[in-house]
């Protein structure tokens, strides 16, 4: 399962999506939206600072 994002917690600081190293993460409406393209490697998790990324 790919990453999932809380929009509730994402305050769209969009270090996330330069952590990707195949850029799935994109900013949708100042919150970041993991898409299809995830591979599960988990470096998103580790640079959200407010806990927004879990891996299901």
């Amino acid at each position: 399962m790919p990453a999932k994002v809380d929009p509730a917690k994402c305050t769209g600081c969009e270090s996330c999506v330069s952590a990707c190293p195949v850029e799935a993460i994109a900013m949708k409406d100042r919150k970041a939206k993991v898409s299809d393209q995830c591979i599960d490697c988990g470096a998103c998790v580790g640079e959200c600072p407010v806990e927004a990324i879990v891996m299901e």
